[in-house]
């Protein structure tokens, strides 16, 4: 019988993805892929709420594979009680099933932090005045990656209100850009700034680089024309 599956090779290893099935979710079949090489071995994952699902904590759960990770309010396996808002502000309610734990953290007056836990058989509560979950405290330590750029992004974006999607995208590619340089800016020469007065520096280089071209292109247009510093009109 064939080999159905596919070899991606990495510097190092050789990490093979199964081909996804019909009947199992995008969610699942990504986790299972990436993580193959780790699954079995007593590791966490820590996932947002896009990935994270009963059946697949389950089936991680089997393979001696802990989850956590936020559940999104719209999936079915949730109890009506996870999506009740007429609790005080801070309180937590915990439900357990099959070994999941299900934590629902009201953190603001109308929003619900509903995360999942296979990792956690008990749960601890905040001294604090937030009085916050030991899930929620866990997953905020080891959340990386998509979770944290984010975050990163809704802090300082240059986002604007529009319809079309490809400027939507455009956007994004921006926020992206920004955050990478700004890291790379640091690794590279050892100096540390924030995040936003890179920004502010970024922009201004990227405008008078845009100047100079205007410039340019206006001297060659007509040589004997006075050029200012900055155009009658900018677009």
């Amino acid at each position: 019988m064939a080999d159905r599956s596919n070899t991606v090779r990495k510097p190092g290893y050789i990490l093979m993805v199964p081909i996804c099935q019909t009947n199992v979710p995008l969610s699942g079949y990504v986790i299972l892929g990436v993580m193959q090489p780790y699954i079995g071995k007593g590791r966490n994952i820590t996932t947002d709420n896009f990935f994270m699902s009963l059946k697949l904590a389950k089936q991680l759960q089997d393979r001696k594979t802990s989850l956590v990770g936020t559940v999104n309010s719209i999936r079915r396996e949730l109890p009506p009680s996870a999506l009740d808002l007429d609790t005080e502000c801070y309180s937590s309610r915990l439900l357990k099933h099959s070994g999941c734990t299900l934590t629902v953290y009201k953190c603001k007056p109308r929003k619900n932090v509903i995360l999942m836990s296979t990792l956690h058989p008990s749960i601890a509560i905040g001294n604090d005045a937030k009085k916050i979950p030991e899930t929620v405290q866990f997953y905020n330590s080891t959340k990386f990656g998509v979770d944290i750029v984010d975050q990163m992004s809704q802090k300082y974006s240059v986002k604007a209100g529009s319809r079309r999607w490809p400027v939507q995208v455009f956007y994004n590619i921006m926020d992206l850009a920004a955050i990478n340089s700004w890291i790379l800016y640091k690794e590279t020469t050892g100096k540390w700034i924030s995040r936003r007065n890179y920004i502010l520096q970024l922009a201004e280089e990227l405008q008078l680089a845009h100047l100079r071209k205007v410039q340019i292109a206006k001297r060659v247009a007509d040589p004997t024309a006075e050029t200012g510093d900055c155009p009658a009109k900018c677009q």
